[in-house]
């Protein structure tokens, strides 16, 4: 089965996530993120797929996301979107990819549904 796991190793529930991948037999690809950034048309895919929204995959924790005004109401999706291609760790990790979904595995125990 190919898996995709958004990884950023700093982060202990992206670690937690991969070693559930890994417990499963599945040896993923591990795409670097903070790295590699993000397109809009890659994050507009795996949201669409997940069916989340910009401002539900946005990072609020650390106070980067507030710090650019992203976490006032009036903000457009679109905006939060752009600010996510411009600042690659806004975005809530880990997005997981399967045959199965995609999925936001907070907890991490939700990579189960793609495996």
């Amino acid at each position: 089965m190919a898996v995709v796991i958004f990884h950023n190793p700093k982060c202990s529930k992206s670690r937690e996530t991969l070693a559930l991948i890994h417990a499963a037999g599945v040896d993923p690809v591990v795409v670097p993120y903070l790295k590699t950034g993000w397109t809009k048309p890659q994050l507009q895919a795996l949201f669409a797929v997940a069916g989340l929204e910009p401002a539900e995959a946005l990072r609020t924790a650390g106070g980067a996301a507030k710090d650019l005004g992203l976490t006032a109401g009036e903000v457009s999706q679109e905006a939060i979107l752009d600010a996510m291609v411009a600042h690659p760790e806004l975005v809530e990790r880990p997005i997981v990819c399967s045959p199965k979904g995609v999925r936001l595995c907070r907890p991490p125990e939700r990579v189960s549904e793609l495996l």
